[in-house]
């Protein structure tokens, strides 16, 4: 699309809560103009004919996982993220548990790098915080990355934050958007015991979400929050699990003005 005129036409707009017929003007990538009838200038510009589908903005997607660096067997920036242009996704943000684990400005530089030669849409990523990276931490450009992640119970990667001192240094020393995994490590640790115990190695599947209980979610869920608000930290509670968690949010400020 690079230095092209394009014009969509007949085009069913879905923008800002309404849908309503239209054109849309495209010029070097960016879009110019978005009205109900739009002609073409000049035979340079290429039209293309929506025939009465949606056109929908792009998509961002706030929490993927790449793999690259170190997991390329898997996936790579390149590859997901053309699967995600094909897909409507136009800007992502990728997690900090590759490997080596996203938790040093060294670390973090060499994706954007490897994001700046391959990634087909746009790209931000989150930077990992651990029990002992508060430093690095303070070094993040927030206008760079999107946010912190914080492990606060173990997941993929080994990048636990299990330390209370560490996490409320964390949240009171940054400014960065805090995005927290939310599963109390010690109530997992004590039903994986149980469920050792009783099937050995072999647990069954359907025990996943009795050992990540909904009592593990509800508590750290709640912590982060009380820390949030002890420390005016700015939080993202990440895929909340369960229902219960649900009753410790509120919708009585307008979202405009959180």
């Amino acid at each position: 699309m690079q230095n092209k005129t394009i014009l969509i036409k007949n085009a069913r707009i879905v923008n800002e809560g309404k849908i309503f017929n239209g054109d849309i003007l495209i010029e070097n990538e960016y879009i110019k103009e978005v009205a109900s009838s739009i002609s073409a200038k000049s035979s340079d510009v290429h039209v293309f004919d929506a025939e009465d589908n949606f056109v929908l903005p792009g998509v961002i997607d706030d929490q993927v996982h790449f793999r690259e660096p170190g997991l390329t067997h898997k996936a790579t920036i390149e590859s997901e993220s053309r699967a995600a242009v094909a897909g409507g996704i136009t800007s992502f943000i990728e997690m900090p548990n590759t490997n080596p684990q996203t938790t040093t400005i060294e670390k973090l530089e060499e994706k954007f790098e490897i994001a700046s030669k391959t990634s087909w849409a746009n790209y931000s990523f989150m930077f990992g915080g651990t029990n002992d990276n508060l430093e690095e931490i303070l070094k993040v450009d927030a206008k760079n990355v999107a946010a912190l992640k914080l492990f606060l119970g173990s997941s993929t990667g080994n990048m636990l934050v299990d330390n209370p001192q560490v996490l409320e240094k964390i949240f009171s020393s940054t400014d960065l958007l805090i995005a927290v995994h939310c599963e109390d490590e010690g109530t997992i640790q004590k039903n994986l015991k149980a469920h050792l115990d009783k099937f050995g190695d072999d647990i069954p599947l359907k025990y996943h979400p009795i050992i990540r209980s909904e009592e593990a979610c509800y508590l750290s869920s709640s912590k982060a929050i009380e820390l949030a608000k002890k420390t005016g930290a700015r939080l993202h509670v990440f895929h909340l699990s369960t229902g219960k968690e649900t009753n410790l949010f509120s919708n009585k400020i307008p979202l405009k003005d959180k």
